[in-house]
């Protein structure tokens, strides 16, 4: 291709985003459809919308009948038609509402109802439709009536021409609709679009005698099959007839008017895939044989989206660029080009990419053509095109304007390399955001699947240790996140960990703690370990549930305007799994008998806030020597025995004292996904002591007992192991008792199914018992922040309310026996 100059392309307006089967026609004001159920009307000298036309339907085809100033429309159920002159009183009647007047038109302007109609075109007094039918292409004929009587238009005959195959009948792409008149009617001396001339001999060699007599005009019909029909309009009898076939889709038919060797005129076709073909007239023979119809035959770069002519120059829009052809020049001879050939060698590119489609306008002051084009981001364009275009594009310039012409064609390439390069690197920017947009998706919907079926490929559990931080005991949890999936967690994500008391107070000052730990490169397979701090000895709020996620920020990705039309500010959500941590978590064994507990043992007196409590409100029999708290749950040993399993590290024989493998169950194993971290004392013994998570001694016995069971109609020895949590601090058995209550009702989950008659399993009022503990550990806890804060109940207040939960809690215990 040959670029002959630059074009000056400027955007008049914008209407939004626009379609293949987009139209744009052009009488007293410029007319738009992009493809909806919208028709815009453009006032092309004051640059302005004007008034926005919506249909009941996607818009197909629209024509201007200029001698009535009425615009024609082709909608899903018919023909509309909408009166021009009376336009407008009715925009100024609705500007003082909205900016740009939008009128929905009615079913009174349906002119004819008609499915399926594709095609429109206007001959004087006649509104012809071309659609398609399950047999044929049908062209309908209707007279035109007064502007005042829209309804009723009378028909006046139809043409017909068969389908060619099946696969037509679902083909509703737009025919091409034109007319021909000879140039010796009395018509032609003024054509609005859409109509064309040709000389008189040319005109009676194509469509016949007939019609050159009757001075009729020939309607052309270019078809999606690639057939050229014609009917004569006013000859009676008259049917569509081909006059030859493209092969591909027709997108354009018409007759250039510039200077050609023959003065007889000619018609030009233009198809979907670039392939054209050029009606002429030739003389027969050197010694007077007459003239005979010529069709000549190349192929253009395509595809063709849309074209237009003015004067001898086609121009067409492939998508990616307008091009134009000089129609002047004799293909055969000087193109060198035959029938079916591969190229057009002097196809000129003009610059301009995106146009949907294109319309002749005018002529400006300086003699540039200029077009209108409509793009398909739906930007209505004013294209000026270079003057060297109309004279042949084969003219010299002067010598003066050289110099001038090369600094052109430089900047030119600048400019482009510049383009190219932001281009460039905006794609590669562009490909790397849907590249971490897609490894986004990828895990979300990883996480998704493994949250339906229980089993998520990327989870974190933990371990406690007790720390000594600023002379002062910390509970510190170590959470490690295992990448188990095929993923790199990379740059951009977040950890996201939460902790909460599960026993809140409604007046405690933070219920709830949150930490974020962004990610780097967790590589698939890989262990990511981090410490945080969860309770110190003096302000416990165990038990507790630690609860992981992990986030995304679309903010760094995503521009800022795509960014903030995101729900919650475009932060990706994913949760993971949630921990409970428990007393028995926090539990410092310190040996099997008394002898072993280490020498610092607390003053219950003067380390409990709530003995002083407990003292005035019992007398002198609660004091620290004489009395302990105490709890009591009963568990069948038939049941221990079926469900629990030896502990890491311990022999896979079941041992045979079932006391000791309770108390090994409940301290060594990693129960909600928790761990204690460190080297575990091995429980040997049915007794064990040890230090509650508030400091005080606490002490753990496990004892098998003989029980006769009631309930049965006969008294049968039913072998229960009786768990005893002892303990001269409340809040220590209080604990201790809600986390073996968890616990075991845990366990009974696990117990295998056996037929109904064998199951002798009874759990009297198990969730009765963990409210009751829940609730005595929320008093507890309201209680010291009352004290700390200055605030809340009285002393005495206090004191009843701890004893009648305590008592609560001890009748629960009593009559609670798991079997």
């Amino acid at each position: 291709m040959v670029m002959q100059g630059r074009c000056a392309v400027d955007t008049l307006t914008e209407f939004g985003f626009s379609s293949a089967s987009s139209t744009l026609r052009v009488g007293s004001h410029v007319f738009i459809s992009t493809g909806g159920d919208e028709v815009y009307v453009y006032n092309y000298q004051d640059r302005q919308l004007k008034v926005v036309f919506i249909f009941p339907g996607p818009v197909r085809d629209l024509v201007l009948n200029e001698d009535k100033q009425t615009l024609y429309v082709a909608c899903c159920n018919g023909v509309y038609g909408i009166c021009l002159s009376s336009l407008p009183s009715r925009v100024q009647s609705l500007e003082a509402s909205s900016t740009v007047p939008r009128v929905n038109v009615s079913s009174k302007q349906l002119v004819i109802r008609e499915d399926g109609v594709l095609a429109l075109l206007v001959i004087n007094s006649v509104l012809l439709n071309l659609k398609l039918t399950k047999t044929s292409w049908l062209l309908t004929r209707y007279k035109i009536a007064e502007v005042s009587k829209f309804s009723g238009y009378e028909t006046l005959g139809s043409f017909k021409v068969p389908l060619i195959s099946d696969s037509d009948e679902s083909d509703e792409r737009r025919p091409v609709l034109i007319c021909v008149h000879s140039a010796d009617s009395p018509s032609s001396s003024s054509l609005p679009r859409g109509h064309v001339s040709l000389e008189p001999v040319f005109f009676k060699l194509l469509f016949g005698i007939d019609a050159s007599l009757a001075k009729s005009p020939v309607v052309f019909c270019g078809l999606p099959d690639g057939r050229l029909c014609f009917a004569a309009h006013r000859v009676p009898g008259s049917q569509l007839r081909v006059l030859h076939s493209l092969e591909q889709p027709v997108v354009f038919v018409g007759s250039p008017t510039g200077t050609r060797p023959e003065p007889v005129g000619s018609l030009v076709a233009l198809g979907e895939q670039g392939k054209f073909v050029l009606v002429t007239s030739k003389q027969a023979g050197r010694e007077g044989g007459g003239v005979r119809t010529a069709f000549t035959e190349v192929c253009v770069p395509g595809p063709v989206v849309c074209a237009c002519l003015d004067s001898c120059w086609l121009y067409y829009s492939t998508g990616s660029d307008l091009l134009g052809l000089d129609l002047s020049l004799d293909f055969t001879e000087e193109a060198g080009l035959q029938k079916g050939a591969a190229a057009f060698p002097n196809v000129i590119s003009l610059n301009v990419c995106k146009v949907v489609a294109l319309t002749g306008h005018a002529r400006n002051a300086e003699g540039q053509v200029q077009l209108l084009g409509l793009s398909c981001r739906g930007q209505l364009r004013n294209i000026s095109l270079p003057v060297r275009l109309q004279d042949g594009g084969s003219s010299h310039l002067p010598s003066s304007h050289v110099g001038r012409s090369i600094k052109d064609v430089l900047s030119a390439i600048g400019n482009v390399s510049r383009r190219a390069s932001v281009l460039k690197a905006s794609i590669k920017s562009r490909n790397q955001t849907l590249k971490k947009l897609n490894h986004v998706l990828n895990i979300s919907f990883l996480l998704k699947a493994g949250a339906d079926n229980g089993t998520l490929p990327i989870q974190c559990h933990a371990t406690t240790s007790w720390i000594t931080l600023l002379q002062k005991d910390s509970l510190n949890l170590k959470c490690i996140l295992e990448n188990g999936s095929c993923h790199i967690l990379e740059q951009g994500w977040t950890l996201n960990i939460t902790t909460s008391s599960l026993c809140n107070s409604t007046n405690e000052q933070s219920s709830s703690t949150h930490y974020s730990f962004p990610l780097q490169n967790v590589q698939p397979g890989e262990k990511l370990e981090i410490s945080l701090p969860l309770a110190t000895a003096e302000d416990s709020l165990l038990p507790c549930s630690v609860s992981f996620s992990l986030t995304f920020s679309l903010l760094d990705l995503l521009e800022e305007e795509a960014a903030t039309a995101l729900p919650d500010d475009g932060l990706v959500s994913l949760p993971l799994n949630t921990l409970v941590v428990d007393c028995l978590h926090a539990l410092r064994v310190v040996g099997p008998s008394k002898r072993n507990v280490a020498s610092r043992l607390y003053d219950v007196t003067t380390t409990d806030p709530f003995w002083a409590l407990l003292k005035s409100r019992r007398g002198e029999e609660w004091n620290a020597g004489k009395h302990q708290h105490s709890m009591t749950i009963k568990v069948s040993s038939q049941l221990l025995r079926d469900v629990l399993k030896p502990s890491e590290g311990r022999s896979k024989e079941m041992p045979s004292n079932v006391c000791v493998t309770l108390l090994d169950w409940l301290l060594c194993e990693g129960h909600g996904g928790v761990k204690m971290q460190g080297d575990k004392m091995a429980i040997n013994s049915s007794v064990v002591h040890a230090r509650a998570p508030n400091g005080h001694t606490i002490k753990l016995t496990a004892k098998e007992v003989d029980l006769a069971e009631d309930g049965a109609l006969e008294k049968e020895s039913l072998v229960i192991v009786e768990l005893q949590v002892k303990s001269c601090s409340l809040g220590a058995v209080c604990g201790m008792h809600h986390a073996v209550l968890q616990r075991i009702q845990n366990l009974l989950q696990k117990v295998p199914e056996r037929p109904p008659s064998t199951i002798r399993i009874r759990n009297l009022r198990m969730r009765e018992a963990l409210q009751c503990a829940e609730k005595m550990l929320q008093q507890l806890r309201q209680s010291r922040v009352s004290c700390n804060f200055g605030e809340g109940m009285s002393t005495s207040k206090v004191t009843s309310c701890l004893l009648s939960v305590y008592e609560a809690l001890r009748e629960n215990e009593n009559s609670l026996l798991v079997i």
